[in-house]
């Protein structure tokens, strides 16, 4: 038997979809191992839902093939689609019905009953830690709980492989941490994740990434191997008085060559700045705001974020 059907949920090759003239995934080339976290990394419109939807069956690819669990998913989707699971970025729940009405339909589709359907119902209410919430209506559940209960229904099945789309969007960071918890468990148990997000952040946690950008896949591996292989500059972090201020300025001074750098990006109250040689720029950088009227605070040599990597690879 071939290994890769054994050890791979996932392998993409030369897949690729177009809309007339607009390629929206372009012969990409990826693996998944079985029981991983996979984390499907890029910017809204990079192709990352478009990619889900060849991988589940339900878009037919304009070239390439995809074997998933061990079959070509556009040739023969119906064997593979009973081991899928999948959890949409908007959430797909019933809002008037509780929170178990709604584990149970999603039970019922999958073709559970008695016992069984018993079972899976504890198993999502206790994993979702949502036991005591039973009554309550989806849409009474704030977004952390509502997430938890989305991922529930998904996996009423037990799938081998369950794909996530941009699961966190619009929930809070504690409620983030924790759904990022659950994924651990059900990873830890066999089950493998696919998810896409634009958190990156949230890359960190994934075993292994692929990043892709306008439809091309730009770095695979792990976090850290990409950082390794992705990152050929050196980072700054400044915390100055007026980060906006700070950019424009040191912008300015990028376009006008008094500063060498790839990329100076804000970062909530923090300035990034991405390139060659810059531990020796530390001063002027500092002397440039300055003179400029703004407070340079810190200027700190980091370590590149997975956010860095991608930013200094997608100019």
């Amino acid at each position: 038997m071939d290994n890769s059907a054994t050890d791979h949920a996932i392998v993409a090759t030369g897949l690729t979809k177009a809309f007339g003239n607009f390629v929206a995934v372009d012969h990409i080339d990826f693996e998944v191992r079985r029981g991983q976290i996979f984390g499907f990394l890029g910017p809204n419109g990079s192709g990352k839902t478009t990619t889900i939807r060849m991988l589940l069956g339900l878009l037919h690819p304009s070239s390439g093939m995809a074997m998933v669990l061990g079959i070509d998913i556009a040739r023969h989707p119906e064997r593979v689609r009973p081991q899928l699971g999948y959890m949409s970025q908007r959430f797909s729940l019933y809002n008037d019905l509780t929170v178990i009405e709604n584990l149970r339909f999603f039970g019922r589709a999958y073709g559970l009953h008695g016992p069984l359907l018993r079972e899976r119902i504890d198993f999502a209410l206790q994993m979702a830690d949502l036991a005591g919430r039973e009554r309550q209506r989806a849409k009474q559940l704030a977004g952390g709980w509502r997430q938890r209960l989305a991922l529930g229904t998904a996996i009423m099945h037990n799938p081998a492989l369950v794909f996530l789309d941009e699961p966190t969007a619009g929930v809070d960071p504690l409620s983030r941490r924790k759904f990022w918890e659950l994924l651990y468990r059900l990873a830890g148990a066999g089950m493998t994740v696919f998810v896409t997000t634009h958190y990156m952040d949230e890359a960190e946690h994934c075993n292994q990434l692929a990043f892709i950008h306008n439809g091309h896949i730009i770095a695979t591996g792990t976090p850290t191997a990409i950082k390794e292989k992705m990152m050929h500059g050196q980072v700054l972090e400044v915390a100055p008085s007026d980060p906006g201020r700070a950019v424009t300025i040191l912008r300015t001074a990028q376009s006008q060559g008094r500063l060498v750098a790839d990329e100076i990006a804000l970062y909530g109250l923090l300035v990034h700045i991405i390139g060659p040689d810059l531990y020796g720029q530390r001063e002027p950088i500092a002397v440039l705001l300055r003179d400029s009227g703004v407070d340079p605070g810190t200027i700190t040599p980091i370590s590149p974020s997975l956010e860095d990597v991608f930013i200094a690879n997608v100019r």
